[in-house]
C-alpha cells in the first residue's frame, strides 16, 4: 500500500461492498490496494451468469472459488447476505448477526430472473417443472433424467435464444420450443434476427411469436424454462429508503452514487444508469465505482461516468454464434458476424471477463504503487476498446 493509501485506511472504515458478481468483484479488487475492503456475499463462489446456458446444457462448471481469487489481495469476504442497511449509522447487518460498518457502502446486488408468481410457485413446488438461468444446474439434471419429452423456453431475448439452441443442441431427444409474447431477438437487426431463426430451425426449435404466457397451465411442456425478463435486486435499497427509478433499479447521479445518499455508490445492474443490465456494463461500471469511492475520500471529484456499446454477442450452440454490431445507444447496425469467426469471438469476449478479474486480483496483490494506478483514481475511467485485452469483454453483452 502506497502513503496514500495507509493515510486512508487508518482514518476511515471499510469500503463494505455487497455482492460478488462482476460488478462488485471489480470494485472490490480495484479498491483493495488502496483502502479496507469488506465483501458480502452468501456465496463462496464467483459464477459467470453468461454462461449459465451452458451449464443447463452440462458444462461441469461456471464457477470460480471466491477464496482463490482473494487470496492475498486483502479484500475480506463476509459469507452472509445484507438484511438491513442503516444509512443513518452507516453499517450494514447481516443474517447470521454481524454489524459491519463503513466509510462507503457499494451496492453492487445485481439482477435475477424475474419470474411472475405462478413461476415462483411452481419451483416451490419441487417437481422440476419450472426452471430459470439461476437453476440451471437444477435444469441439467431434470433433462437428463428419466424419459425425453418437451422443453419450452419461455422468452425471445438474448438469454432465451441462447437457452433454446443450447438445449437443443444439448439434448436432441427433447422436443424444444421458445415462446414470446414479441418478437425473437427483437432488438436484432434484420440479418441478425434472420440468421438467428435459422440456425433454431436447423436446430429443430419450434418458434412461437406474439404469444404472451400468463400461468403454467398455458404451456404445454414436461419442462418450462422462464427467461422472459430480468430485475434488479432492489429489496435491501427499498428498505433503506434509498430512492428506485422506474425500473427499480437504485436512482444514481453521474459519479454512480445514491441520489438518496452520497455514501452509498450504486454498481453493475443495480444501477439506474439507463444502460441494458449487462456483464457489459458491469465490469467497467465496477471500474468507474472503485475509483469515484477513491476519489471522494480523497477529497477529489471524477467526471460522470459514461459508457457506449459496441457489439452484443449471442451464443447458438457450440457450433454457431452471432455478434451483433450495434451503435452506442445499443441500437443494432445492419452488419453483423456470424458462424465460426462469431463463435470464437464470443469465447474470447467472455473469457476475458474472467480474465479480468484475475488481473484484477492480481494487481491487488502487487500491491497500490504504480503512479499510473494512482492516477486513475483523480481521471475519468473511459470504458475499454473492444479490441484491448484483457478487458475488451466490458464493451460487450454477452
Amino acid at each position: 500500500m502506497n502513503a496514500h493509501s495507509i493515510q486512508l485506511s487508518q482514518t476511515t472504515a471499510p469500503v463494505v461492498v455487497l455482492g460478488a458478481g462482476y460488478a462488485g468483484l471489480v470494485t472490490a479488487l480495484r479498491l483493495a490496494p488502496h483502502v479496507p475492503v469488506t465483501l458480502v456475499d452468501p456465496k463462496r463462489s464467483f459464477t459467470e451468469r453468461v454462461r449459465l446456458h451452458q451449464l443447463a446444457a452440462g458444462r461441469p462448471s461456471v464457477s470460480h472459488p471466491l477464496a482463490a481469487l482473494l487470496r492475498g489481495t486483502g479484500v475480506h469476504h463476509v459469507a452472509a447476505r445484507a438484511v438491513d442497511l442503516d444509512l443513518a449509522a452507516r453499517h450494514v447487518r447481516t443474517d447470521d448477526g454481524d454489524v459491519l460498518p463503513y466509510a462507503r457502502l457499494v451496492y453492487a446486488l445485481g439482477s435475477v430472473t424475474n419470474t411472475p408468481p405462478w413461476c415462483a410457485d411452481e419451483q416451490a413446488g419441487g417437481d422440476g417443472r419450472v426452471h430459470t438461468a439461476e437453476t440451471a444446474a437444477e435444469l441439467h439434471r431434470r433433462l437428463l433424467a428419466g424419459k425425453a419429452g418437451r422443453v419450452v423456453v419461455v422468452g425471445g431475448g438474448l438469454t432465451g435464444i441462447e437457452m433454446a439452441s443450447e438445449i437443443a443442441e444439448a439434448y436432441p431427444a427433447w422436443e424444444v420450443g421458445l415462446v414470446t409474447a414479441g418478437m425473437v431477438g427483437a432488438g436484432l437487426s434484420a440479418k441478425g434476427r434472420a440468421h438467428v431463426l435459422a440456425v433454431l430451425a436447423g436446430l429443430g426449435v419450434r418458434v412461437e411469436e406474439g404469444r404472451p404466457v400468463a400461468s403454467a397451465d398455458e404451456v404445454d411442456a414436461d419442462v418450462v424454462v422462464w427467461a422472459a425478463a430480468v430485475r434488479p435486486v432492489n429489496e435491501p435499497a427499498r428498505a433503506a429508503g434509498l430512492a428506485l427509478d422506474r425500473e427499480g433499479r437504485v436512482a444514481v447521479d453521474g459519479r454512480l452514487r445514491s441520489v438518496s445518499d452520497a455514501s452509498v455508490y450504486v454498481v453493475g445492474d443495480a444501477a439506474g444508469t439507463g444502460l441494458r443490465m449487462s456483464c457489459a456494463v458491469a465490469i467497467p461500471a465496477g471500474m468507474y465505482g472503485a475509483a469515484s469511492v477513491r476519489a471522494d475520500l480523497g477529497g477529489r471529484r471524477l467526471r460522470d461516468f459514461s459508457y457506449r456499446f459496441a457489439g452484443q454477442c449471442i451464443s447458438l450452440g457450440r457450433g454457431e454464434a452471432l455478434v451483433q454490431w450495434v451503435h452506442g445507444d445499443d441500437t443494432p447496425r445492419p452488419s453483423a458476424l456470424t458462424g465460426r469467426p462469431a463463435v470464437l469471438l464470443k469465447e474470447r469476449i467472455v473469457r476475458s471477463t474472467v480474465g479480468f478479474v484475475r488481473l484484477a486480483a492480481a494487481r491487488a496483490r502487487w500491491g497500490g504503487g504504480s503512479a499510473v494506478r494512482q492516477a486513475t483514481a483523480t481521471r475519468p475511467v473511459a470504458s475499454p476498446s473492444p479490441f484491448s485485452p484483457p478487458s475488451d469483454a466490458a464493451q460487450w453483452r454477452a
